[in-house]
């Protein structure tokens, strides 16, 4: 499947340190509660999208070889939250509050 994101497909998306690679996900997974709590299903869908695809650009990072798993299982319960049944019972406020400070140490870092 080709990349939603292609300019960060062809290279830029692993120069990026894993804090702002998160940082961006974090964006995405915003983006789509904020739709979700609309229900503004067209838009929180473009939104998945999104973040699936950079999330998918992450796992391919070498950088991630080692925290795979880790980074796989955050897929799969956003996955579950957003389009299952939310079998892990989680609150978009944990998604929040674990994306955003991915976001913070990006900037800090610049």
């Amino acid at each position: 499947m080709d990349s939603i994101h292609k300019d960060l497909a062809h290279g830029r998306w692993f120069s990026m340190s894993a804090m702002e690679q998160l940082g961006n996900i974090g964006s995405e997974v915003e983006r789509s509660l904020r739709w979700h709590q609309k229900n503004e299903i067209a838009n929180r869908d473009k939104a998945i999208e999104r973040m699936l695809d950079l999330i998918d650009l992450t796992v391919q990072d070498p950088k991630w070889k080692y925290r795979l798993k880790e980074l796989l299982r955050t897929r799969e319960v956003l996955c579950d939250y957003f389009l299952g049944d939310n079998s892990y019972s989680v609150s978009p406020d944990s998604f929040q509050k674990e994306f955003l400070y991915y976001g913070i140490a990006a900037r800090a870092g610049r």
